[in-house]
This record gives structure tokens, C-alpha cells and sequence, in this order.
């Protein structure tokens, strides 16, 4: 979907390029997160995909075409964008900034309508409360759903994501993250996002490219990432506990074993993260959780064993 092949580009007055050389294929619907120190090229190389910065030379393919022969404006209109700052017009409701993009592609407006209307409520909401609203009168949160409602009102292939939750708070942060996983995955976009927090990499990403001085020094999926970094600055960038953060990469429901807990057992859902199991066994000094579905029904239990069990399995198969 995405080929990117020798991309360069060098600001003025710089002493050596931002982007430098760069290879990188993302297939289609996949999400890739761009990662990596400040100065690393990582935004540049996200702006030059979209033609908003131009690259001084080398390759950028979007569905089999080179980018530098079509016209920047109409291939922006074919990929959607999000930034931290969302970028909403202040003056215009929500509606009309969510109608940007089909009204310039000529939607009958019946259709521009219904699109804003099934958006809002893709992202959570309600279209009748928020449809007149304007930007000054929603939270942050709420803010970056709008935005990210107007990158996905054309349906675009292709979305690109700049810090899209650099702004929000850490808790809201993370309960965005969890909703807009769950939508981008039910579309099958393919998603470029570039962020500095390598949580929310391992969390978002289906492969996680880390840039250093302008180049891609590895790209693997969180899981390989973590089990073999290509070299001690990839290991260093990681951090240290890369066992904990390869347990926020499986689920209770990964890590359960068959039979009931003992009683009094605390409950943890299946969907949770099996980081989250380790933290409530050691918080509470428990031996045991169990572990339950959607329904509330028990289908098994961890203990510390089985968590150090999966982990050991995990690294033995890599």
C-alpha cells in the first residue's frame, strides 16, 4: 500500500538531513507506528507521505503510484490526517468540520448528512447532542474524535496519525487509544502514527518502526521487538522491563489456566491486559485470580506461576 524507497530530505541551514535514505514498505491495512528520539525524522517522513513537506528526493509509492506525479491537493482528499492539535475551524460546527472533505469531493448533501451523522457515532458521539456544537464547546477528547470523524469522512485508504493523544490526559489517553484500536481495526485502514511513547507504540501498532538520524533502524511487531532488538540503541530506546511490557502485549484470557479460583479470589476480566493480572497479584499478595468473560462467567484462573510460565514459552519459541 505504502512503498518508500532512498527518501531524503535536508531543511536549510541544517547541517545534515532529517530524513536520510529511507526504506520502509507498510501493506495494506496495516498500522505502523513511526517511533524514535526527537529529530529522528519521524514527523517529516509522516508530512512528506501527504506532500505537506516535499522530499528532496526518493521514492513514496500510495496504492502503486508515485506521489510526486499526482497533485498534493487531490491526493490529500484521499488520505486522511490527525494531529495532536486536532485542528478543528473554530468558527464552523461540528458538522460542517466533519463535511470538509466530501463537500470539495461535490457529496449531494443528503449524503455529506448521513456520512457526519454515522461518524459521530462511530466515534462515541451522540449526533444529535454534538452535530451543532462548536469546537470551544467539547473537551479535549472530544475534540480529537471529532478530528479523527473528519479524517475518516471520505473513507480514505489511508490515514496518518500524528501524536493523535499527545494532548489528552493519561487516563482519558488511554481510554482512546482502546476506542480508536477498535474502529481503525474495523475499518482496515492502513494507518501511519508517530508518536514518542513507546507504550502507546507496543499498544497501537501492528509493527513499530524505530527511526534514529534520518534512517529505519529495525521494524518488527511489538512482540519480536521486544524479544530481539537488532541493537543496543533499539534495546536502550525499549527501556528496561521488557518482560512487564511484553505481558501489556497478552490478555488474561492468553494466560489462564482451566478450573475454578480459590474462593475469595479477586476477578479479573479476560480482556484485560495480563500485565494488569501481575499488577493485581502483587498488590494484593493474592496466590490467585480468577478470571471471567464478557457474561461474567468463570473460565479459569492465574497465578504468578502461569504468568511466568507464559512468558518463559513466549521467549523459548521466538
Amino acid at each position: 500500500m505504502i512503498r518508500i524507497k532512498g527518501l531524503k530530505k535536508q531543511f536549510a541551514g541544517a547541517e545534515r538531513p532529517v530524513v536520510n535514505d529511507l526504506d520502509l514498505d507498510i501493506p495494506e491495512g496495516e498500522l505502523c507506528v513511526l517511533i524514535g528520539l526527537s529529530g529522528c525524522g519521524k514527523t517529516t517522513t509522516l508530512r512528506m507521505i501527504n506532500r505537506m513537506i516535499e522530499a528532496d528526493s526518493g521514492l513514496i509509492e500510495v496504492s502503486s503510484r508515485d506521489i510526486s506525479r499526482q497533485d498534493p491537493v487531490e491526493l490529500r482528499r484521499h488520505i486522511g490526517y490527525v494531529i495532536q492539535q486536532v485542528g478543528l475551524f473554530p468558527h464552523q460546527h461540528i458538522a460542517d468540520n466533519i463535511a470538509t472533505v466530501p463537500k470539495l469531493l461535490g457529496w449531494k448533501p443528503a449524503r455529506i448528512q448521513n456520512r457526519i451523522d454515522e461518524l459521530l457515532s462511530l466515534v462515541g458521539l451522540e449526533p444529535a447532542q454534538y452535530r451543532h456544537r462548536f469546537p470551544r464547546e467539547l473537551s479535549g477528547g472530544q475534540r480529537q474524535r471529532v478530528g479523527v470523524a473528519r479524517a475518516l469522512a471520505a473513507d480514505p485508504p489511508v490515514m496518518l496519525m500524528d501524536e493523535p493523544f499527545g494532548a489528552i490526559d493519561p487516563i482519558n489517553r488511554v481510554n482512546l487509544q482502546d476506542e480508536f484500536l477498535n474502529i481503525l481495526r474495523k475499518l482496515k485502514k492502513t494507518i501511519v502514527l508517530v508518536t514518542h511513547d513507546i507504550d502507546e507504540a507496543l499498544k497501537m501498532g501492528d509493527r513499530i518502526a524505530i527511526l534514529n538520524e534520518g534512517k529505519v533502524l529495525q521494524v518488527a511487531s511489538p512482540d519480536e521487538l521486544l524479544n530481539r532488538p537488532i541493537n543496543e540503541f533499539v534495546a536502550s530506546f525499549l527501556g528496561n522491563g521488557r518482560s512487564l511490557k511484553r505481558l501489556s502485549l497478552l490478555c488474561a484470557n492468553d494466560v489462564c489456566i482451566s478450573g475454578p479460583p480459590i474462593a475469595g479470589s479477586s476477578m479479573i476480566a479476560a480482556n484485560s491486559s495480563a500485565r494488569t493480572a501481575l499488577s493485581m497479584l502483587l498488590e494484593s499478595g493474592s496466590k490467585m485470580l480468577g478470571v471471567s468473560d464478557a457474561s461474567n462467567t468463570v473460565i479459569g484462573h492465574i497465578t504468578m506461576e502461569t504468568l511466568q510460565a507464559r512468558l518463559a514459552r513466549r521467549e523459548s519459541n521466538d
